[in-house]
């Protein structure tokens, strides 16, 4: 049975249609027909690729092809920057749920099909669970400092140091002595300069952000982009 061609409908080519579903907040669409368009794109290929004449295909030439371009999209994520479209207002909101809206469940991940899907979902992701990944960033701080004691010290002697710093500036009146304060405040900079460098503090600040980066892009980069309203319910429930 032939159908006749509906004179109202509408077409638009893909990349305008893309465009609408990105404009329109409809990421997850977008994610997930990137995701079919290549598996298509990929099995249709390798299809084309083997001929039925021939009787040694040769799929380790398509196997190494698949290789290097998943080590290419991964090679491309140093080149992201995740904090394009941060804002204050994104640190401002509620944390999203850990369990469904962060870590979601074993379908939740894909790695991404090409750079342009891996630069999209690390730029989505980070604006949608930035809390998550500060409260990362803290807790492998916690562990670096656990791990080197020393660091602890320091920064816990230089947080003590500007305390007294402000008690004894309250109790002295040093507002009323802008010169003899900011003198003051500049040697007390000084002090935690020193005290931070000596006690390795910063290698403690070096490890936790080397670390928590790592783990925020490739979070971000193999997590599925879903409905902000999905995460909602979630937190809800």
């Amino acid at each position: 049975m032939a159908f006749s061609a509906n004179p109202l409908a509408l077409s638009v080519p893909d990349q305008t249609f893309e465009t609408w579903l990105r404009d329109s907040g409809y990421l997850s669409i977008l994610d997930q027909r990137t995701t079919d368009l290549h598996r298509i794109s990929t099995s249709t290929s390798t299809s084309t690729s083997t001929p039925t004449t021939t009787p040694n295909p040769s799929p380790p030439i398509t196997t190494t092809t698949f290789f290097l371009n998943q080590i290419g999209t991964l090679i491309s994520l140093f080149t992201i920057n995740p904090f394009s479209k941060l804002t204050n207002d994104d640190f401002s909101g509620d944390t999203p749920p850990w369990t469904s809206g962060f870590i979601g469940y074993s379908d939740s991940y894909s790695f991404p099909s090409s750079r342009a899907q891996a630069r999209m979902r690390v730029t989505e992701n980070n604006k949608r669970y930035c809390r998550n990944y500060a409260t990362l960033f803290i807790l492998f701080f916690a562990c670096s400092l656990y791990q080197i004691p020393i660091a602890l010290v320091g920064l816990v002697s230089s947080l003590a140091l500007w305390d007294l710093f402000a008690h004894c500036g309250n109790r002295w009146g040093l507002d009323a002595y802008p010169v003899a304060r900011e003198c003051l405040l500049r040697l007390l900079q000084c002090a935690t300069a020193v005290i931070l460098f000596v006690c390795n503090v910063q290698l403690a600040v070096i490890y936790a952000l080397g670390v928590s980066y790592a783990v925020m892009m490739l979070h971000a980069s193999f997590r599925k982009l879903t409905p902000v309203k999905q995460a909602t319910k979630g937190k809800q429930r």
